[in-house]
């Protein structure tokens, strides 16, 4: 091969080998290419008709995470139960990179509707199954370099108390977690939820700390009463205890267990090792399986599932990435939002094995670096919403 034949050769061999990384890194034909937000922080956008069907205007934010750089909490308003802030405050206030709204909750408190565990802490119950993600602690020691994994499930989790007086076990149902109590039941507060139980003064409470947990204190005709921040406080919802909580004296040693209640069957343990399960309504996709109905989560076809909804989705793909998007609605000539037959097709563009849709329509708010960068539907702004998802840079 002569001088100037293979200097041809090899810059016809550069071309290639460049192109090839071009169109390695080049986005698809839907989605914008990729704006480099921090390690392992990728954020597009698309305004594709075609995510809708029928086409229509359509606006999407999405993020693309490596778990190997950065990590997934979730936190709620005000850092307690009760409270409502906008997503960009709470991130702001917790040094994050992005955040986006996360679980179903009560608008007027921001008590949440279903399962909630943050933090290590479980903050919120629910009796019906919901769909979920739970985040795995962070990795630490030799294996700090591998990712956090998200399990995806159909959950439902209630707690109970467990005591022993006189040789004799006790088993009492505990009601509510972190939750308004009510005349009759037995409310769970934890420190998570406010200073103190916020409630009447026509209950019972009985304060609980240490390790192990031990009853400290029977407070009766009392409310708002402090929460102890090693322990938790039983409020009962009447003067007159049930004879099985009237054991419960100064001195009793108590142990709480969470039961866990998954549709798909898996193991509690990850549940109770999780750093955080956080709910949604309609689980999308799980272990590469599409969900094509949704009567386990009782959601209403006619309403939520078959009607176009701004949407909050958090998925994983077959690579192992995850997936914040943040879908607009409710705005004629720029968005319209999405259907779940369309979450679905959105699943399918980004390849996604696991994903579940998260609280949606004025909820619907993505923060990066400090900023909203979707456009909530409600005219007011930005809502006062209860809890988001995290991302933040691994230590």
């Amino acid at each position: 091969m002569g001088l100037r034949t293979a200097r041809s050769f090899f810059v016809t061999l550069a071309c290639a080998a460049a192109s090839t990384v071009l169109w390695a890194q080049a986005p698809t034909s839907w989605l914008s290419a990729p704006q480099q937000i921090a390690p392992g922080v990728e954020y597009f956008t698309s305004t594709d008709a075609t995510l809708a069907d029928p086409e229509g205007a359509s606006a999407a934010y999405l993020l693309k995470l490596d778990l190997s750089k950065v990590a997934l909490s979730s936190a709620h308003a005000k850092d307690e139960i009760l409270g409502l802030e906008s997503a960009d405050v709470i991130a702001t206030r917790h040094g994050a990179i992005a955040a986006v709204n996360a679980g179903f909750f009560n608008t007027k408190n921001g008590d949440p509707a279903s399962v909630l565990k943050m933090a290590g802490e479980f903050v919120s119950d629910a009796t019906l199954p919901r769909g979920v993600v739970a985040i795995a602690p962070m990795p630490v020691g030799r294996e700090s370099g591998r990712p956090q994994t998200l399990t995806f499930d159909q959950l439902s989790a209630k707690q109970e108390l467990h005591f022993t007086v006189g040789g004799k076990n006790f088993v009492v149902p505990i009601d509510g977690v972190d939750t308004t109590r009510e005349r009759g039941k037995l409310m769970l507060y934890t420190p998570t939820y406010h200073a103190d139980t916020d409630t009447a003064l026509n209950g019972t409470e009985i304060i609980i700390s240490g390790k192990p947990l031990t009853v400290r204190n029977v407070r009766s005709n009392a409310g708002h009463t402090p929460i102890p921040r090693d322990g938790i406080v039983l409020s009962y919802g009447g003067l007159e205890l049930p004879a099985e909580m009237a054991s419960l004296t100064p001195g009793v040693k108590v142990t709480v267990v969470t039961n866990w209640k998954s549709v798909h069957h898996l193991p509690s343990s990850i549940f109770e090792s999780a750093q955080d399960v956080v709910n949604g309504a309609g689980l999308l996709r799980r272990a590469g399986e599409t969900m094509t109905e949704w009567t386990a989560e009782a959601l209403n076809p006619t309403t939520f599932l078959d009607v176009r909804h701004p949407r909050t989705v958090i998925g994983v793909d077959d690579r192992g990435a995850a997936w914040l998007v943040a879908i607009d609605g409710r705005q004629p000539g720029y968005a319209a939002g999405m259907d779940f037959k369309e979450l679905q097709r959105l699943c399918d563009r980004l390849k996604l094995r696991d994903a579940l849709n998260l609280d949606g329509g004025g909820s619907v708010t993505m923060v990066v670096k400090d900023k909203i960068v979707n456009r909530p539907s409600d005219p007011a702004g930005p809502r006062q919403i209860s809890d988001v998802i995290l991302v933040k840079a691994r230590k």
